[in-house]
């Protein structure tokens, strides 16, 4: 895990790092929004390989180089010349302002399952970058022990595996750090307990309101961090509006618990939500603005949830939520609803079409 968060941390800088995975397969990897001329070039020289630029199956299908049921593709060359950082750009950040060439000119490749490239591209997604990488095979003759080679070369080296594992692994090693009594607007006796995994990354929040106590089936929001809408209301969404209505409803009824999970914009992070928000005034709904850059509709992960539960010693719950995938998603990880609390706002004229592309294509129920 502390291998897997350093990765994450070099190639937000920019940095390269070498992925290595079955059968001695191994892979220089670096972000694909990090790209300059000068790394571009650094990446093949060390590797002593022509790059290519990993993508998901979600963004190759918005630009209509692979099919469906894809997981990832690798784009390696326009007509046979080597990749360019503007290229990079285009074909990555649905944002970018270059110009896209024919996807009859791409050299593109379907990639194995679990591979040291599809590792490339979740690393991205951990750190909240751009799901898309760029790779290059390491044929270094003198690269025999890929693990020596990578630090003789200052990478880091990291497990393609434990990259795989990681969302699971961080939510495995959940334990609470701090608990402090938070006194809450129409919720006087709040207390707030942090919840940190073992690799000191993002605390999960269990806001405990009145007095909750197991084994009865608990009144429980999971409610995913929303800073444009939890901290400065925007009207964009209904997230502050739910919050807020969850903290009030949740009293009412005697006591519960708000689990206010680090898991921003749907698990794709703050900017890149930002940067669907642009597409979204570009005429996109909230999915498709999604998949334009690359990501599934959702890409949050509820095994925080059932393990911070678990440790509040609550295996019952009632769901304060529209979607019923939160709802299958707690039963599957051994958490029992046993029932869905509807969790419904006024619309406003911002958010009417956030709201109805959730009913028809998530399935909430509004």
């Amino acid at each position: 895990m502390r291998a897997v968060e350093r990765a994450m941390s070099d190639i937000r800088r920019g940095a390269a790092v070498v992925l290595s995975g079955s059968e001695g397969a191994a892979i220089l990897a670096q972000a694909a929004e990090a790209v300059t001329p000068e790394n571009l070039q650094a990446i093949e020289e060390a590797g002593r390989r022509a790059t290519e630029l990993v993508i998901t199956a979600r963004r190759a299908s918005v630009l209509r180089l692979a099919a469906s049921g894809l997981r990832s593709v690798a784009v390696s060359s326009v007509s046979n010349d080597r990749l360019t950082p503007e290229l990079v750009y285009a074909l990555a950040d649905p944002l970018s302002t270059g110009a896209l060439p024919a996807p009859s000119s791409l050299q593109v490749r379907e990639l194995a399952p679990h591979s040291c490239e599809q590792a490339a591209v979740l690393l991205a997604k951990i750190g909240r970058l751009l799901p898309a990488a760029i790779v290059s095979a390491i044929t270094d003759p003198t690269a025999t022990d890929v693990r020596a080679w990578a630090a003789r070369h200052d990478f880091l080296f990291v497990d393609a595996g434990d990259i795989f594992q990681y969302d699971h692994m961080q939510a495995r090693t959940l334990r609470a750090v701090s608990e402090a009594r938070v006194p809450l607007l129409g919720a006087e006796s709040a207390r707030i307990i942090a919840f940190r995994p073992f690799d000191g990354g993002l605390e999960h929040l269990a806001v405990l309101l009145g007095d909750p106590r197991p084994p009865d089936a608990v009144l429980t929001r999971l409610h995913s961090e929303c800073f444009t809408g939890d901290l400065l209301g925007s009207l964009r969404c209904d997230c502050g509006d739910q919050l807020r209505g969850a903290i009030g409803e949740i009293s009412r009824a005697g006591g519960g618990v708000l689990l206010y999970l680090a898991q921003e914009g749907r698990g794709i992070g703050l900017v890149n939500k930002l940067r669907a928000y642009v597409l979204q005034d570009d005429g996109f709904d909230t999915l498709d603005a999604n998949g334009q850059l690359g990501f599934d509709d959702d890409e949050r992960v509820y095994l925080p949830a059932a393990q911070m539960l678990r440790q509040l010693g609550f295996a019952r719950v009632r769901l304060l939520t529209n979607n019923p995938a939160k709802v299958n998603a707690l039963m599957r990880l051994g958490i029992t609803v046993e029932e869905r609390v509807p969790h419904a706002f006024p619309t406003n004229r911002h958010n009417e079409g956030y709201l109805r592309t959730k009913a028809t294509k998530s399935g909430h129920i509004l």
